[in-house]
């Protein structure tokens, strides 16, 4: 599901109109029904009582006076007020504020802060507040009486409805711009916007809901500009197919998994396991020596394969040439492997010599970050990384806040300036592309962030490229699992007692519930 920025949604607005045509004034009309649709939905109680609408002087102000007409059809108790000069409202918004004038509806200017502070008594003794002031198009913080407004409706502890945008964020972006509404729900029209998928705006949002109102999918598929995507449920459980009667291990992937060092085993075990609880058909662990017994103990189900070590416990550089030997479909390469001169050079060469796939995780991501432009895809060989924000930091030489602060454009850049898959983690985990795609992933929970989940999805990649042959597709699928089974794990253990074997004994139950079946009873 795409993601707009003001500048896409004001085209496939105009799009719609001009070349579809279908009227702006059925746009919003529809705007106006889906919002009360999603408002009876949530909140039957509330509507028993009396409902404010806030409407502006733009778009969203008229979106709201479909909203009050609508609502006063069907019996709701609904006081409209405009949050500025009634002269000033034209256009489409002009039309539904002169209908409801036809039908006798009294709308209440409030034009400066005497005003407010005359009526919002009123707008206190409400049950649910409707905030259609601004929209898509507000790109500077808000202030003067709009201000007091904001501050004014959040304190009342009335549930908030806002459309589109809770007034005050900007769709450019999800970082604040100034005071906002703290929204109970926003029910957000023809495709989500950035500050309700990404922190900070995602915490004034509340629930989301994303109304169609008549904007053909092909027109938001076809906008020119950045491509930022939300994963659902829907295109994962399109990626899952049956299996046919007659297949064998051949069928879904050989997974080479090269991990673990001395005291590190515990992340090649939990990596394969990923792999394997995700479908691959063989899965090999290639660890140092002196680790592999320790390893094939955890687990009868993947294959071992002894490494040449150093004196420390670590894979050796000598390793290389034996494992380029290797048959296998794809490779997962760094869980535990150390920081040694030794796994530096066996990295950086295995990522200039290999011919299959590569996942690169934790250690074998910091082996590049003295060299960043050695780490690079090739059109007939594609490499994966999967950072965490600290990985990130070190591999471009910025600090985790710097990440933190701009992580798709961070993403994004290394991932088309270095030909690679980018699967930063964290919450609302970014999958960037080489051709500029991202996509954020809705699942996952604070729970996660326990060592051992990130080797599980360096696992669940592997085994997904091997099995899809698609690099994009299988990061997509397997970083929307990976959270979707963190969050059955969640309600099993909370979040605090959570741990990355939790993550992997529910994969299957993940699968069972993108696919529809029911889960086994306890």
């Amino acid at each position: 599901m795409r993601i707009l920025n003001a500048a896409q949604m004001r085209e496939a607005d105009r799009f719609t109109i001009e070349e579809i045509g279908i009227p702006s004034l059925v746009l919003m009309e529809n705007a106006g029904r889906q919002v009360v649709a999603a408002m009876e939905a949530a909140y039957e109680a509330q509507l028993e009582g009396r409902v404010a609408v806030l409407c502006g002087r733009g778009n969203n102000g008229g979106d709201g006076f479909v909203v009050a007409r609508t609502l006063l059809q069907r019996g709701i108790d609904t006081a409209v007020f405009v949050i500025a000069p009634l002269a000033s409202v034209r256009g489409d918004a002009r039309t539904n504020l002169e209908i409801l004038g036809r039908l006798g509806v009294t709308v209440v200017e409030i034009a400066d802060e005497q005003s407010w502070e005359l009526h919002f008594s009123e707008i206190s003794q409400c049950t649910l507040i409707v905030d259609a002031m601004f929209g898509t198009g507000l790109k500077d913080g808000l202030s003067g009486m709009l201000e007091t407004v904001v501050a004014d409706v959040n304190a009342s502890d009335i549930p908030i409805v806002a459309i589109d945008l809770p007034s005050g964020l900007s769709s450019d972006t999800p970082h604040l711009v100034g005071d906002c509404i703290d929204a109970s729900m926003t029910v957000t029209l023809a495709a989500p916007k950035l500050p309700l998928i990404l922190p900070p705006g995602e915490a004034h949002s509340g629930e989301v809901v994303i109304a169609d109102v008549g904007i053909p999918y092909e027109v938001i598929e076809g906008l020119e500009g950045p491509h930022i995507e939300l994963l659902t449920p829907e295109q994962m459980r399109s990626t899952i197919t049956p299996r046919a009667a007659d297949s064998h291990k051949g069928d879904f992937g050989r997974v080479l998994v090269i991990a673990g060092s001395r005291g590190k085993t515990g992340a090649a075990h939990l990596a394969a396991m990923g792999a394997l609880r995700s479908g691959a058909g063989l899965v090999t662990v290639a660890t140092p020596e002196s680790c592999l017994p320790i390893v094939a103990s955890m687990a009868p189900d993947y294959m071992t394969e002894p490494l040449p070590e150093t004196g420390e416990g670590s894979v050796a550089a000598a390793a290389l040439d034996g494992v380029l030997d290797f048959t296998q479909d794809v490779i997962v390469c760094g869980p535990g492997l150390g920081r040694t001169d030794d796994v530096r050079g066996f990295v950086q060469g295995l990522v200039d010599k290999a011919t299959v796939p590569l996942v690169l995780d934790a250690d074998a991501i910091t082996m590049f970050a003295e060299d960043p432009g050695s780490l690079v895809g090739r059109e007939e060989r594609d490499v994966i990384i999967t950072p965490h924000p600290g990985e990130m930091a070190r591999l471009i030489g910025a600090t985790i806040e710097d990440v933190q602060a701009n992580r798709i454009e961070v993403a994004s850049d290394f991932a088309t300036t270095h030909r690679v898959y980018v699967v930063l983690k964290g919450h609302r985990t970014l999958i960037a592309t080489p051709e500029g795609r991202v996509f954020i992933n809705p699942t996952g929970n604070p729970g996660m962030a326990t060592g051992g989940t990130g080797d599980v999805l360096a696992g669940m990649i592997g085994a997904s490229v091997a099995q899809l042959l698609d690099a994009e597709a299988a990061c997509r699928f397997a970083v929307f699992l990976h959270g979707a089974a963190g969050d059955i794990a969640e309600s099993a253990e909370g979040q605090i007692s959570m741990t990355a074997t939790d993550l992997l004994a529910v994969i299957g139950d993940a699968l069972h519930q993108l696919t529809g079946k029911a889960m086994p009873a306890e």
